[in-house]
């Protein structure tokens, strides 16, 4: 199995090189800000050469920051929080905002509770007739913009503070358990390029790189097109430390281009870095999920994580501007 996925691998490097060439892609959106142009440019960068560490945050118990800090004397280089209920989010965006003025990487994903149901986690996995946000008179239709309409307000504020955001809504999108995944890869494609055309062509939030956020078993049929995303990714929670290769390869595989950045968006534990250099599963980033499954990682394990020469904190980070923003 090792074999065939190395040479898998190698394949996928072989053609892309031979269909692209050596230039790397550039964002979808053309008109893209400047720093999300920068923002990218150090990700492709990195790519192959260090993975970056990342830490999701949640507003209740203890702050991750604080206990890594405590427990590593390091902070990750990618912090990443939740539109997941209207209370936290100017919060949360100043969270961002601020994340990036002091030299580290923000990323906003949206736990979105089905349209016309509620927020919040459990009604994010509540079924809905996805056809019927597209007709308008519908419940679906008015809930559906009129969110769609508040998280861009939202996103207004750090695109007008120069920050760029790794923009990754309608995560885990082939799990069937979110309501925006259990019609299929049609319904999907059409939420998430309505979404992209809103929010680049018409709000012009150009400061968002799109992430598209895959399950542990990635497949072609669900993904919107090169037009409409910047990275991929996929994500699980089983394996403990395994880099998940398989996972890797299979994204790799559907994307198809080298200089695309692949994550591994949501994870219980940190992938081991040394497995992850001995299997040549080299992920743009990893981000381990909050509360219990950060405090339940054993902390002689965090710290070999945060301390390995492979692993990027936000101490490593180059001032991206200055460096990338040519």
């Amino acid at each position: 199995m090792r074999l065939f996925l190395n040479l898998t691998l190698a394949l996928i490097i072989l053609f892309s090189l031979h269909v692209r060439g050596s230039e790397p892609r550039k964002l979808s959106n053309p008109e893209a800000s400047k720093e999300a142009v920068a923002l990218y440019r150090y990700l492709q960068d990195m790519s192959g050469k260090k993975i970056l560490s990342g830490q999701m945050l949640v507003p209740w118990g203890v702050n991750e920051l604080d206990y890594l800090q405590e427990k590593t004397g390091k902070q990750p280089a990618v912090m990443g929080v939740d539109f997941i209920h209207q209370r936290d989010n100017e919060n949360e965006v100043r969270l961002a905002v601020e994340w990036w003025k002091s030299g580290g990487i923000p990323t906003i994903m949206w736990h979105w509770g089905a349209p016309a149901v509620g927020e919040g986690y459990e009604n994010s996995k509540k079924p809905i007739e996805i056809d019927r946000c597209f007709e308008e008179g519908t419940s679906e239709y008015t809930a559906f913009w009129k969110e769609l309409k508040a998280k861009a307000d939202l996103l207004e504020k750090t695109r007008d503070a120069c920050v760029p955001i790794l923009w990754r809504p309608y995560h885990e999108l082939d799990g069937h358990w979110f309501w925006w995944g259990k019609q299929g890869p049609e319904r999907f494609k059409k939420l998430w390029i309505t979404m992209y055309n809103y929010y680049v062509k018409e709000r012009k939030l150009n400061n968002l790189i799109w992430v598209l956020c895959y399950t542990g078993d990635p497949k072609e049929a669900w993904y919107p097109g090169d037009q409409y995303v910047d990275i991929a990714g996929g994500d699980t929670y089983e394996g403990a430390d395994d880099p998940h290769r398989e996972m890797y390869v299979a994204v790799k595989e559907i994307v198809r281009d080298t200089t695309m950045p692949v994550t591994y968006h949501e994870c219980g534990i940190p992938p081991n870095p040394a497995k992850c250099i001995d299997e040549g599963v080299m992920w743009s980033w990893w981000m381990q999920w909050h509360t219990g499954h950060l405090y339940k990682t054993d902390v002689t394990y965090l710290n070999e994580v945060y301390h390995h020469e492979l692993v990027l904190t936000k101490d490593e980070l180059p001032d991206i501007m200055k460096v990338y923003g040519f």
